[in-house]
């Protein structure tokens, strides 16, 4: 259905991925909890609420029977209570629905006892509820934030139930497939959003979150389904995003190296071509070869690729520079965002010849930053910037006056990243 045969034949087919499966946590959990002495002082007649993967381990697998997007007793007692999004209210109505807008909501704890088939929406009800969340994406009555913390629980929602009826078919996989990338191109759009810092910060980083436990779902799902001859048609690029998400040498957030996770993925997918470019832009950024970092980007990263790189050449907010730009040719910290092309206009001023300056129209086409931007950054780095006898833009060279600059800077880049929203 989504697979490839490639003519070579991987050396070894990908085990589990450095992500923890639910199932294994889940059992550790379990076992854990049979040997706990139970708290006899605690009396309670209301039942027993675990979290859901505790639930999955604990249970047999349900068959959903629910035939709308949101259950009818959930949806009933949502109106009652007028917890219904915009996107829910029957002609705006705070207190009405129906069954072509009600999408039933993702609950953290679940009863025990309140798990019944008709609550639990089959496969072909969790994939319309999908393709229809996904198509509210392209609504423009709604900002992108309320679209993105409707969306954003609803899908959580959707793979609460896939999780309950342990479905871990191919369709499966095409879903969470659509997740990913809803995570993905969301990381992408609120870096545009204009609203209070402190709460975009929490949302981002929520979505990152969920976009790391979608991946490692989706790359268990790969490996469960695998046959020996086959790849997925997306699997690569899907991959790719792992190591891309590990281009700063702090962001382990397995804590498990690299070069470990790359020890299990097959040699077609080692070989791919988008698991070849994550690794070269990787080597480029940790080495500060700003030149051949940005122009391997432009001219070859796919929209996903371009998401999740987007923070290390765009900064649609002030930019922050290193601290120790840079000492006898070496940095001294993880390069990060637009530093790398402080780190380029430093080492550019130190190891120029003074009486040769360098054209603005040149360094502008390396760095991929208009010429006019590109002066007012090296003006906030305090250099100052001259014209040739031909009226062209220099950087005079072997200047002293480069600092942080007060304040902040701010500067638009890579113009074509506005394609992303459109593809």
């Amino acid at each position: 259905m989504i697979r490839n045969h490639p003519s070579q034949n991987p050396n070894a087919s990908a085990t589990s991925s450095s992500f923890s499966s639910p199932s294994s946590n889940s059992d550790s959990r379990h076992r854990n909890h049979a040997t706990t002495q139970p708290n006899w002082n605690r009396i309670s007649n209301r039942p027993q609420r675990v979290p859901l993967e505790e639930l999955v381990a604990t249970t047999q697998s349900i068959v959903g029977t629910c035939p709308f997007m949101c259950p009818e007793k959930e949806r009933s007692q949502r109106e009652r209570l007028r917890d219904l999004a915009v996107f829910e209210r029957l002609d705006g109505n705070p207190m009405k629905s129906s069954s072509s807008l009600a999408v039933k909501k993702f609950c953290r704890t679940i009863s025990v006892k309140e798990v019944h088939a008709s609550d639990i929406r089959p496969l072909s009800v969790l994939e319309d509820t999908l393709d229809y969340l996904m198509k509210l994406l392209d609504s423009s009555d709604r900002s992108f934030l309320v679209l993105h913390d409707f969306i954003f629980d609803r899908t959580r929602s959707i793979r609460q139930d896939l999780s309950m009826q342990i479905i871990n078919n191919d369709q499966v996989i095409c879903m969470y497939e659509k997740m990913v990338r809803f995570h993905v191109t969301s990381n992408h759009k609120l870096r545009r959003c204009e609203d209070d810092t402190t709460i975009l910060s929490s949302i981002h980083h929520l979505n990152m979150e969920q976009l790391t436990k979608c991946l490692a779902s989706l790359y268990n799902l790969y490996d469960i389904n695998r046959t020996s001859d086959s790849v997925f048609d997306n699997e690569a690029e899907f991959r790719s995003l792992y190591v891309l998400l590990h281009l700063e040498t702090h962001s382990h957030s397995t804590g498990e190296s690299l070069s470990s996770w790359f020890s299990r993925l097959s040699s077609s997918i080692i070989c791919s071509k988008e698991m070849c470019f994550a690794r070269r832009v990787l080597r480029f950024f940790r080495m500060g070869n700003f030149w051949r970092f940005f122009h391997t980007v432009a001219s070859e990263a796919t929209n996903l690729q371009l998401c999740i790189i987007e923070p290390y050449i765009m900064e649609p907010e002030y930019i922050c520079f290193l601290d120790k730009v840079i000492q006898n040719g070496l940095v001294e910290s993880c390069i990060t965002g637009a530093e790398v092309r402080a780190l380029a206009v430093a080492c550019i001023n130190s190891s120029g010849y003074k009486l040769h300056p360098y054209p603005l129209t040149l360094l502008s086409k390396i760095l991929m930053i208009e010429e006019l931007n590109l002066e007012s950054f090296c003006n906030a780095c305090g250099l100052h910037t001259s014209q040739d006898d031909m009226g062209n833009k220099v950087l005079p060279t072997k200047q002293t006056g480069f600092s942080h600059p007060k304040g902040g800077f701010q500067c638009n880049v890579f113009q074509w990243l506005e394609l992303v929203e459109k593809g």
